[in-house]
């Protein structure tokens, strides 16, 4: 391979649209239905099968615009056919790193269908980031998206790096045309030689501690857990239909939103891609989804943001009674009383309507992983008439291993486990699985791989229990167990989801371990605070620094405080409370998919830590 940060340019006479590059003749698939042994094989079968279907839509000037099975199928077996000449061969590494957007699942199945490995790099990784999973996976080439992505990559010097293809500067539409005339028997053969063994990506961790690890996970891994989520009861039939739609704005980096999207394209529903966040709720509204999948940080956002509308509207008190009808409504399912249901009818107009409106107007379903949702926010949810399947699992897994269901749903669960996964608590609480989408192991780490498993069963490193029904119940991070000084166990992430359910709160961080108390590092949402000086009558440009010790703002938090520590015992509630004058950015404090990252965040904050002790 020559090193060059795209291919050169040429005509474009033959594009079938907005980056839809003309038909490879390797788009005809010799599989009619069934999921193949590779994950890229669906993207040939829906071409071969219903060539016309709007598998996609892109986001242009006009608004959303229809991709066809055979168009999209077209532009991945032509890309394919560039990087083979290229010179990617088999089992290659190479690294993909952008928002989500069409362009990105064309990278990541063209690789799959040339028989090379994806490595995928969060959009928003530093020089350092960038330079050790390029590195630590000797990729030999990278997709980026733009020239500050390019630029990045440029400052990483990854020395095994030999080509650079921009998205946005004709990187796939030059591997196109350089692909022209690779023989579509030499790409069919690359397909057909991909196992269920063989390796199709390295995802590495997120890093919320020590130096992100690379997650070897197969073809099978990837197949078998779509076949799990879309052969689970009423998923198919209820969720993701062939009416359904889904707008997948999540780093697709992350293993949730690229299992997710698998299971999207096997099931032939119509998925949108957005990169831009500040875009979100003009692109919900225009494109309608039916199905919203996000991490719980989303649905706070949503909920905390329809509150402070009611707030600003003056309304708080409606808005406070809606949401307390909406969870009463969701508890009692059934046997709902006659008030409850007019209230609730009553509240569907004035409220829950606006909300549901404020994403589409369109869902029905969401599904929500990443971390554990807090019971209040689903309940909230399902009563204003959005259910959110909940979900677990972990980059080690291929994705989730449990599931709340449409037909078996325990709110403040993670739902039971799928199809041909296997879950046990072991003593201490951890809890244990096995199945078929269970990665191999770490990259380049076998010690390491074989202390993430006792025999057969993948020590997941999370807590929890499991009722009489098979529901599993998350209670937190292993690693994250607080002992106090005085031998209280305390779990963290009880205390800090109540804690960013006040509108006024945007992170917490739980403190105590080998200390004498629980204490808690809080930052707060800057337009919430916006609010809050105008209403107390601070001046607009006081910053958090100027008002973190003021009493008024204090007596705010601390309502937050009493609120969280109802959920907990005494002894494990919160006694102290401090400010941080700066907010959480991703990147640092938090990890791409908006987890605390939080060693990191106690080391940086130390001082702010011993103040809660002094």
């Amino acid at each position: 391979m020559s090193k060059a940060t795209r291919p050169a340019s040429g005509s474009r006479d033959h594009d079938l649209g907005p980056g839809i590059v003309h038909q490879h003749p390797a788009v005809v698939s010799p599989r009619w239905g069934a999921m193949g042994d590779n994950a890229a094989d669906d993207v040939f079968d829906w071409a071969a099968r219903d060539p016309d279907r709007a598998m996609f839509s892109r986001k242009g000037e006009g608004g959303w615009q229809p991709v066809t099975a055979v168009e999209f199928a077209g532009r991945v077996a032509a890309v394919a056919a560039g990087l083979i000449a290229a010179g990617i061969r088999p089992g290659d590494r190479v690294g993909l790193m952008s928002s989500a957007s069409l362009d990105w699942a064309v990278c990541d199945f063209a690789i799959w269908a040339a028989g090379a490995v994806t490595v995928p790099v969060y959009e928003t990784s530093s020089v350092e980031q960038v330079r050790w999973v390029l590195s630590d996976s000797g990729a030999v080439a990278v997709f980026t998206e733009n020239a500050q992505r390019a630029e990045v990559i440029r400052q990483a010097q990854v020395p095994t790096l030999e080509a650079v293809w921009v998205l946005d500067a004709d990187g796939l539409d030059g591997l196109a045309r350089a692909g022209a005339g690779i023989a579509a028997d030499e790409i069919l053969q690359r397909r057909r030689a991909v196992t269920s063994a063989t390796l199709a990506t390295i995802v590495y961790t997120s890093g919320t501690t020590g130096r992100p690890k690379g997650c070897e996970i197969s073809h099978g891994s990837l197949t078998e857990a779509v076949r799990a989520i879309t052969g689970a009861p009423g998923i198919r039939e209820r969720v993701l239909t062939p009416d359904s739609s889904i707008l997948l704005f999540l780093p697709l980096s992350h293993i949730l939103a690229r299992v997710v999207a698998l299971c999207v394209i096997h099931a032939g529903t119509r998925a949108g891609y957005l990169g831009e966040l500040s875009e979100l709720p003009a692109a919900l509204a225009t494109f309608r989804p039916t199905i919203l999948l996000g991490v719980p940080r989303v649905f706070e956002k949503l909920a905390a943001g329809a509150r402070q509308q009611a707030e600003t509207g003056g309304h708080q008190r409606l808005f406070g009674a809606a949401e307390a009808t909406a969870i009463s409504y969701s508890r009692a399912g059934r046997d709902a009383g006659v008030r409850l249901r007019l209230r609730h009818a009553v509240f569907g107009r004035l409220v829950y309507a606006r909300l549901r409106a404020a994403v589409g107007g369109q869902v029905a379903w969401a599904v929500s992983g990443g971390a554990p949702l807090s019971p209040q926010l689903g309940h909230f949810f399902r009563g204003a008439g959005i259910t959110i399947l909940e979900g677990w699992g972990l980059t080690e897994t291929a994705g989730p291993v449990t599931m709340n269901l449409p037909g078996a749903q325990r709110i403040g669960s993670v739902g039971v486990p799928l199809p041909g996964c296997a879950v046990r608590i072991a003593p201490g609480g951890e809890i244990l699985v096995q199945g078929p989408g269970v990665f191999s192991g770490y990259w380049q780490d076998p010690e390491y791989t074989r202390a993430a498993f006792d025999s057969r069963w993948f020590r997941t490193g999370d807590l929890g229990r499991m009722d009489e029904d098979g529901f599993i119940y998350l209670s937190g991070r292993k690693k994250d167990l607080i002992i106090t000084a005085t031998g209280q166990n305390v779990v963290p992430t009880v205390l800090e989801d109540r804690l960013r359910e006040h509108w006024l709160i945007s992170e917490a961080v739980i403190t105590g371990d080998q200390r004498p108390y629980i204490a808690a590092l809080v930052t707060l949402d800057a337009a919430a605070l916006a609010r809050w000086k105008q209403r107390q009558g601070k001046p607009a440009s006081a910053t958090v620094s100027d008002l973190r010790d003021d009493p008024d703002l204090r007596s705010t938090v601390q309502d937050a405080v009493d609120r969280a520590n109802m959920a907990v015992s005494r002894a494990e509630s919160v006694k102290r409370f401090r400010i941080l004058a700066a907010a959480f950015t991703s990147g640092a404090e938090l990890t791409p998919t908006q987890k605390v990252r939080r060693d990191y965040v106690l080391a940086k904050y130390a001082s702010d830590v011993d103040a809660l002790y002094n």
